[in-house]
């Protein structure tokens, strides 16, 4: 007679999955630890952060002026740069699995080009609209257009890339910087055309800052970003299926059709909303998905949660950052995330010089 014995639940050699959620748990952490930091940081000086966060709660009692600072200025800060940190990371995380290779990111391919066009041609032509129309679209006007922008240059670069279902990193990153090219040329007749105040505002809101934040924007964009956070996970297995080639990805099962479908409508609403309200802020998309790949992993179930937690961090403390080098004057953090990418990205292209010579 055979006994079974009891199944040996014991993670196997290599299994990452462990070491994923460890991870996750500590970057839960990390981001509160940096939002609380964050809420803190600024040129008003010493403020009771945990008194007014309780006392918004409805527990205890702080003055005005710190109900003030934490719950009208920072705060609203410290959401939007957390959530357009997520949704930077993710949408490189989802663009790379798309493409097949480390080097995609909204920046780089040129969608947060496209929707950035789209956010300028808003601001500067909304007024020529119909007032029907703009009565319609409300303060939903450029998080629209930053989203058409974003998703029509992502769907041309992915027609121009891919070649027989197969994406050559060369001639993705060529025609990315054509897109990009062509979207900043007519991006700047457009600005040409602007008003003086309206000029000074894109110059820097095109450097990218979260400096602008309120509860307003927040309120307008911040549910397209979130939304496109919450479907992202359910690409993961198709992602995950892509890795192996589209062939292989159809015979598993997946509509490999309706997953880039999904997957570009995915990073056009999130980019496209982002860039609405914060402006170009580029490498976070590219960062944070590589350094936890080789940390964790590449499937996209583990991954893109991963992301987003580490894409929030990494955003609030580039924010601290430039609150700091040039204070109390504000360095846009556009400027500090390029500072710090730009030289990781170097290290990538070196690292893959094989691929891309090949």
């Amino acid at each position: 007679m055979t006994v079974l014995s009891e199944p040996d639940f014991t993670p196997i050699a290599g299994d990452r999955r462990n070491k994923a959620r460890a991870i996750r748990v500590g970057l839960i952490g990390v981001l509160i630890v940096a939002m609380l930091l964050a809420l803190g940081w600024g040129a008003a000086g010493d403020t009771d952060v945990i008194g007014a966060l309780l006392a918004g709660l409805g527990v205890g009692d702080v003055s005005a002026r710190d109900m003030t600072i934490v719950w009208d200025i920072r705060m609203p800060r410290v959401a939007t740069g957390a959530l357009v940190g997520a949704a930077l990371a993710v949408s490189g995380a989802v663009l790379q699995g798309l493409f097949r290779n480390p080097l995609a990111d909204p920046g780089l391919v040129g969608v947060s080009a496209g929707a950035g066009f789209g956010a300028v041609a808003a601001i500067v032509l909304g007024g020529f609209l119909p007032l029907a129309i703009r009565e319609f679209a409300g303060p939903y006007l450029i998080v629209g257009a930053a989203f058409i922008g974003g998703w029509a240059t992502t769907l041309i670069l992915y027609q121009v890339a891919t070649r027989r279902g197969r994406t050559t990193v060369a001639t993705m990153l060529l025609a990315g910087i054509a897109l990009a090219a062509i979207t900043g040329a007519v991006t700047g007749l457009i600005v040409y055309w602007s008003t003086d105040d309206q000029l000074r505002d894109l110059t820097f809101w095109g450097m990218g800052s979260v400096a602008g934040a309120t509860w307003a924007k927040l309120i307008t964009a911040g549910p397209v970003i979130a939304i496109a956070l919450f479907c992202a996970p359910f690409l993961s297995r198709g992602l995950d299926a892509l890795a192996l080639g589209e062939a292989v990805a159809a015979h598993m099962g997946i509509n490999v059709q309706r997953m880039k479908r999904l997957s570009i409508m995915s990073v056009a609403a999130s980019v496209g909303a982002a860039v609405a309200i914060t402006g170009g802020i580029g490498f976070v998309g590219i960062v944070v998905p590589h350094l936890l790949r080789l940390v964790q992993g590449p499937e996209h179930r583990s991954l893109l949660p991963n992301c987003a937690l580490l894409g929030a961090i990494v955003l609030l403390l580039a924010d601290m950052v430039s609150r700091t080098v040039v204070a109390p004057a504000e360095l846009p953090i556009g400027i500090v995330t390029a500072m710090i990418g730009g030289p990781f990205f170097l290290w990538i292209l070196l690292k893959n010089r094989t691929m891309l010579e090949g």
